[in-house]
């Protein structure tokens, strides 16, 4: 299942963000792939043990945890600290598929990547190119959003950005191991919350309101994974 998150980040947000990652220490993020991934990849990424990937992925990581949308669309067990990557002249990262298991840095931790997020802080207009191109059983997916929108998509999808010919593309990107393994499993528990909110919101009276909520959490409860 693929999601649009509209407005993740205020615009107020988003400014904080940008004026911090402009003046960033940006390395050849060729420094953090695999043998395969760094023969397609030309991007810049901030170190994960940089003092200022800590500290917007602590800001990011608290914004999840007050998104109902994003809560309810990826049913969240951990997630691995955001990260932080630039496209620009030229930049762009070919067909590739990503880690299924994750290390969390300075942690004995690993994280199942699940459900993979891109949080963008450019506007579409600021730069040509740059759009991450998500392949499913449905075709391809151009995706370029604006500035504090974010998307959620499969982990097990290829998928690629297109390169930058002009400006910048500035985004913060993460996975995250969720509670409910199976993408297929995830839409369904997703559809059925977003229907029983309908309903709650129609006919909060409903009889039917008490045995939908029934059934979500005994799906997730037989579904989840912890």
């Amino acid at each position: 299942m693929m999601l649009t998150i509209p407005d993740f980040l205020t615009a107020e947000e988003v400014r904080h963000c940008r004026t911090a990652l402009e003046n960033a220490a940006w390395q050849d993020g060729r420094a953090t792939a695999g043998d395969l991934a760094a023969r397609v990849k030309a991007n810049e990424q901030l170190a994960p043990d940089d003092s200022l990937t800590r500290k917007l992925g602590d800001f990011i990581l608290e914004r999840l945890g007050r998104n109902d949308r994003f809560m309810s669309a990826v049913l969240p067990l951990k997630v691995l600290p955001p990260r932080f990557n630039r496209y620009a002249g030229g930049g762009t990262y070919g067909h590739h598929v990503d880690n299924a298991i994750f290390s969390v840095p300075g942690t004995p931790h690993r994280i199942r990547s699940d459900v993979s997020a891109t949080l963008f802080f450019c506007d579409p207009d600021e730069y040509d190119g740059g759009e991450l191109i998500v392949e499913d059983t449905y075709g391809s997916h151009a995706v370029k959003l604006p500035a504090g929108h974010m998307v959620i998509y499969p982990g097990t999808s290829l998928h690629r950005v297109t390169p930058v010919t002009r400006g910048a593309r500035i985004a913060s990107f993460f996975w995250i191991q969720s509670l409910v393994r199976q993408d297929s499993q995830r839409a369904l528990l997703w559809d059925m919350d977003e229907a029983i909110r309908r309903v709650r919101a129609e006919t909060p009276e409903s009889e039917a309101v008490p045995k939908l909520m029934a059934v979500y959490h005994n799906l997730l409860r037989q579904w989840a994974d912890t």
